[in-house]
């Protein structure tokens, strides 16, 4: 073979690789919704050019990607020996609530194994990949690696730092306003970019919000909508988080979230304490920040804000309405600078997406 054939054949597999990959974290993104506090994985199975077997993780407890996409080829009566598993994160090599995924796999005569991700689990980290190695199956690690990890920020930052991903998620005027003076803030954005926000609280473990926000908006913080692809009942409940250092609320005050099964009130001034009390005691691993002006101020100017959601309205309030945060910065060099990572039009509205450099 000439050292040109070589290179086309290399890259002929390499974009094969990246197809059924792309194929994986489709199946992974069936439970983004449900998976939690697991990752969301997917994995497909080939052999001779052809899927023989499809799976993911739908919920913790249930069998891992692997495992559905083994039985699904069984299912329809199609041999799996020899065939190629694409996965979007390291295959298990320990037992927890389900038995060992590389343990399944090679039992199952796979002959590779294409990983997008490596675990930074301190329970997996490697390990299955070495089981893999070690009963000689072929392994071929980082395809696609961003776009698998795009799916599980939160597990991800949490098991490499004990911290969760944290979202802030603003609604705004076009002069940068939240609410009118009074506290009103009903409705500055549409419908639509309502409906959005569906999706944000569907991905976290837990919401956060102030006690200001309880008293001026009885919001219910919960998941209800009906377009997110999946019954609503089958998606967790995100667990709501209510920042009250001056003790106004009790669990018996009659708001909304104060009705909701787990909800907490945190009286302790010490946000980076909270987060990772979430993470260790809780498992939860994404977090939203729905809140005013002071909490959400608070959490930039700790500098604990991952991502910053703001969703604009073609709409001036005035100098005398809210601010979007409360934060006091004495000089230029001083500012927060955030890099946007992506822009689009949710029916009236602008939804920008940034990021900590």
């Amino acid at each position: 073979m000439s050292h040109a054939q070589s290179s086309h054949s290399i890259q002929a597999q390499i974009n094969q690789d990246q197809y059924y990959m792309s194929l994986a974290i489709a199946e992974a993104k069936l439970g983004i919704y449900t998976a939690r506090p697991n990752p969301a994985v997917g994995c497909v199975l080939v052999k001779q050019g052809q899927v023989v077997g499809t799976g993911f993780h739908p919920k913790a407890g249930q069998p891992h990607a692997e495992i559905f996409a083994l039985q699904d080829a069984k299912t329809n009566g199609l041999d799996v020996s020899d065939a190629t598993a694409y996965v979007t994160l390291e295959p298990c090599s320990h037992t927890g609530r389900t038995p060992p995924c590389a343990k399944a796999l090679i039992d199952a005569g796979i002959g590779r194994v294409v990983i997008a991700g490596l675990d930074p689990n301190p329970k997996v980290a490697g390990r299955g990949v070495a089981m893999l190695k070690y009963a000689g199956v072929a392994v071929t690690t980082e395809v696609l690696q961003a776009q698998a990890e795009d799916l599980n920020k939160g597990f991800l930052k949490a098991m490499r730092t004990q911290m969760p991903y944290v979202r802030l998620k603003i609604a705004s005027s076009l002069d940068g306003r939240t609410a009118m003076a009074s506290g009103e803030s009903k409705w500055i954005t549409g419908v639509e970019a309502r409906e959005d926000v569906q999706t944000l609280r569907a991905l976290s473990g837990a919401i956060i919000t102030g006690s200001q926000t309880v008293i001026d908006d009885n919001p219910s913080l919960t998941v209800r909508s009906n377009q997110l692809g999946i019954e609503v009942d089958d998606i967790p409940q995100p667990k709501v988080i209510i920042l009250d250092r001056r003790g106004r609320l009790s669990k018996g005050s009659d708001f909304q979230v104060l009705k909701l099964d787990g909800t907490q009130i945190w009286q302790v001034d010490n946000l980076e304490m909270l987060l990772s009390t979430l993470v260790t005691e809780h498992q939860i691993y994404d977090v939203l920040v729905e809140a005013g002006a002071s909490v959400a101020g608070s959490f930039i100017q700790a500098n604990l804000v991952d991502e910053l959601i703001v969703y604009q309205a073609p709409c001036i309030l005035g100098s005398t309405t809210n601010p979007m945060l409360t934060l006091s910065i004495e000089q230029l060099s001083n500012q927060y600078r955030y890099v946007l990572v992506s822009h689009e039009t949710v029916g009236n509205d602008l939804k920008l997406v940034y990021k900590r450099p």
